[in-house]
């Protein structure tokens, strides 16, 4: 028995696995490729050239894999990549990639996009991150693993958000956010460590405990930039936390909030 509902339209140059799920009126074109166990709801619509992964959840009234809103696009065959296990809700929208950039917007696994939230070209987002309803990403951003982003957060182009960092409703970003950080505002402002969302996921004590003297290196000591990471890095030792906190700041292309 068929999986794709009778009034759904599935281009020919689609490609299906056999335990794909389609809702009635949904419509998937050419060039899509999307894997066993994934669920396509009523009037979705999915574009290709897009790959999605296995065991997906896309909801009704979805936009997935338009061309990009950027009027340098010229109609280049560019790309989205899914992975497994996503969670799509309502009127949300993903635009796939540019040639401006490497071409694909791609998305890792586990991760939640609550309703109405816009994934713009070229983004970049890994694995367990939640954006609360309608946030939004302008083209290019990174996302990094286990990041929050509170409902209506708009995050400007290019910025990179950290492992483990969390946003606040209505957060507005145009400054990188190291992992591990709170922030809130507009503009946004960082406010402590990220301290229950870290224990949640299994983050010891000790590990916690430095992560707040990294933060207080980069926000509380009165350092610059650049000798609050040497601060940190001489504090690492074989933490990892605080390596990746250190690599974060050094590395920010646009600056990190502060």
């Amino acid at each position: 028995m068929s999986l794709i509902d009778s009034r759904a339209v599935v281009d020919p140059g689609a490609e299906l696995d056999d335990a794909v799920e389609v809702g009635p009126f949904a419509v998937i074109g050419k060039d899509v490729c999307i894997g066993s166990g994934t669920r396509i709801g009523p009037h979705a619509v999915i574009k290709g050239p897009t790959r999605i992964g296995r065991d997906n959840r896309i909801f009704q009234f979805s936009s997935v894999g338009e061309d990009p809103q950027d009027k340098k696009y010229a109609g280049e065959p560019t790309r989205l990549e899914m992975g497994d296990r996503n969670v799509v809700r309502e009127y949300v929208t993903i635009h796939r990639g540019t040639v401006q950039d490497v071409g694909t917007t791609r998305i890792g696994n586990d991760n939640l996009f609550m309703a109405y939230i816009h994934v713009a070209h070229d983004c970049q987002i890994g694995d367990h991150v939640i954006m609360a309803n309608a946030a939004s990403l302008g083209g290019h951003v990174r996302i990094h693993d286990w990041a929050i982003l509170g409902g209506f957060t708009i995050v400007h182009q290019f910025c990179h958000i950290g492992a483990h960092s969390f946003c606040a409703m209505g957060t507005v970003l145009t400054m990188d956010v190291p992992p591990y950080v709170t922030v809130a505002g507009h503009p946004a402002k960082p406010s402590g460590i990220n301290a229950e969302g870290l224990r949640r996921r299994g983050i010891g004590t000790e590990a916690i405990q430095d992560i707040k003297r990294g933060y207080k290196l980069l926000y509380k000591s009165q350092m610059k930039l650049g000798d609050a990471v040497q601060a940190i890095r001489a504090l690492a030792g074989h933490s990892s936390e605080l390596g990746l906190l250190a690599d974060f700041a050094a590395n920010s292309a646009r600056g990190i909030v502060r």
